[in-house]
């Protein structure tokens, strides 16, 4: 009987050392099968403060008192430790136990054993201990044979499932993995094979219907799956057993704790493996952007990496994400999140990353009856969905990340359409959040934020808005959001006065305010086009 690293009462007493006691057991036979952790002789009044639980007690008595009443109080505190028995050997202390020790150990509970001939206390201790030891030995080697065949299903090809597979066989008990947040991965039952229907519905029965995050069902072991960097954020996965047929044990979790090693190493491997290959595609739409691959030739590699959109026009886009964002989370998840997400388009695509860069960019097969703005709409959601899954785009992120849609045209205007799309997603920054940006509206944003190092872009800056920009550092107030919305509607100041929820009087004087501060007429089609510049160029020198 598994005993969760140790030996049993019941076992103790069929040892040479207590057999030679001839022990008799006085209270709670029925509880022999308590695990014995550890062995623990002693005779002080204040022994039970001094044990942590499951130990088998062996004394002469001298400590339990001479009192029923200090018995009893003895006896009670040694089953609030929660040890596994009391071994009283009889002597000079006690001819027999008396009556108030044997009552208050059937009341707690607590087996109680008599030794009617003296016994070695040390060569008991010696040989119990022994026995544990043995134990949790026998324990190991179970483990590591579980260890050892998973090891050789990884060798010979095998994967994920494969090692579930086994480890379901040895607990006859579902196994699954999961990620952090309680999504499931993977599911392996016993005799089944990977995935089976059984599993599956334990899943949805027992642990798909909880709370992300919440703790497993009663019975259940959760081993973590490391991700091999530091802290809780490093954890790649859980490893899930549930008590379904029968319950799980000691050398259960021992087994689990060595397969969530191999299954790091597996995902880890298939983590790269799929971080190299959606970087490939990234140098490839790179390489075709700037200019290093022929239109000709495009197809055909394009072909090999799995891109094969026939004769339909190609689709550029581009998502840089924030450069807070970048350095954290997973690439190769983000590919295969946005792969995922595209799924149900139906037309094809070529997702590629560039780490470096911070930049994800794609090409798209345009289908005939599918729009480019509907096309770009479902492309930035899941590129959007896909940084949030991978960790690399968080709420909290100063400027949000940036999708940009070229035009769509052939492989002859694919590479600049990329190119153009990846410069106009680094000028969109700071530009506020949309969905997806049109690269075209962003040509004039593309020219000043090349221009952005000049010292007359900043020049032209400070003499167009520099006194209303240095009215709202001292007074209220602040004027530079009336102005903004002012050009933003084309001067439609009835529009302005909504958004900026005033009254028209108001707007008025604010606007008439700006135009002193100025020394402009925001009337005058050219002061108002100097402004606009002056407004945008001002967030790439800003």
């Amino acid at each position: 009987m598994e005993t969760e690293g140790g030996i049993t009462v019941r076992r103790a007493l069929e040892l040479p050392g207590l057999r030679g006691g001839l022990p008799e057991v006085l209270t709670c036979a029925d509880r022999l099968d308590r695990t014995v952790r550890w062995v623990h002789a002693g005779e002080a009044p204040n022994i039970p403060a001094l044990l942590e639980g499951g130990e088998l007690l062996l004394t002469t008595g001298l400590g339990l008192g001479s009192r029923p009443a200090e018995q009893r109080a003895f006896v009670r505190r040694l089953a609030d430790r929660g040890i596994a028995a009391l071994v009283v050997e009889l002597g000079p202390r006690f001819g027999r136990l008396p009556s108030a020790i044997v009552e208050a150990a059937r009341a707690a509970g607590l087996p109680l054993v008599q030794l009617h001939r003296e016994v070695p206390f040390v060569a008991v201790t010696e040989e119990i201990h022994t026995e544990i030891v043995n134990g949790h030995y026998a324990l190991l080697r179970r483990a590591e044979e579980v260890h050892r065949r998973c090891t050789q299903a990884v060798l010979g090809g095998g994967g994920v499932p494969q090692v579930l597979g086994i480890l379901a066989d040895f607990a006859g008990n579902p196994v699954f993995l999961e990620t952090p947040d309680g999504r499931l991965l993977f599911a392996a039952g016993p005799g089944t094979g990977p995935a089976g229907a059984g599993p599956l519905q334990v899943w949805e029965g027992l642990r798909g219907a909880r709370a992300a995050r919440a703790a497993p069902p009663a019975g259940a072991v959760l081993v973590e799956v490391p991700g091999g960097g530091p802290g809780t954020g490093s954890v790649r996965a859980r490893l899930v057993l549930l008590a379904v047929s029968g319950p799980l044990l000691t050398v259960h979790r021992m087994a689990a704790e060595r397969a969530a090693g191999i299954l790091a190493v597996v995902l880890m491997q298939a983590r790269q493996e799929e971080e190299l290959a959606a970087r490939g595609r990234g140098d490839f739409l790179t390489d075709l952007a700037e200019g290093r691959i022929a239109p000709g030739d495009a197809p055909a590699q394009a072909g090999v990496l799995g891109f094969r959109p026939g004769g339909d026009p190609l689709l550029p886009v581009v998502m840089r994400l924030a450069p807070e964002s970048a350095p954290s989370g997973s690439w190769a998840l983000l590919a295969r999140a946005v792969a995922e997400e595209l799924a149900g388009v139906g037309a094809p695509v070529l997702v590629g990353v560039r780490p470096v860069e911070g930049r994800v960019p794609l090409l798209l097969a345009l289908r005939p009856g599918t729009t480019r703005t509907a096309l770009a709409d479902r492309v930035a959601a899941a590129l959007r969905a896909g940084a949030d899954r991978a960790g690399l785009e968080r709420p909290g992120d100063r400027t949000p990340s940036a999708v940009v849609v070229g035009d769509a045209g052939g492989w002859e205007a694919a590479g600049a359409g990329l190119r153009h799309a990846a410069e106009a997603a680094t000028a969109a920054h700071g530009l506020g959040d949309r969905p997806w940006w049109d690269a075209r509206r962003l040509d004039i944003d593309l020219l000043l934020w090349r221009l952005r190092d000049q010292p007359d872009l900043a020049s032209f800056v400070e003499r167009s808005v520099g006194p209303l920009l240095e009215h709202d550092r001292t007074a209220r107030p602040a004027l530079l959001p009336t102005l903004e919305a002012y050009l933003a509607h084309a001067g439609r100041k009835a529009e302005a006065a909504r958004e900026l929820h005033l009254n028209r009087q108001t707007l008025y004087n604010r606007l008439a305010r700006i135009g002193e501060l100025l020394g402009t007429d925001l009337d005058d089609p050219q002061s108002v086009l100097a402004l606009s510049l002056a407004l945008r160029a001002r967030r790439h020198t800003g």
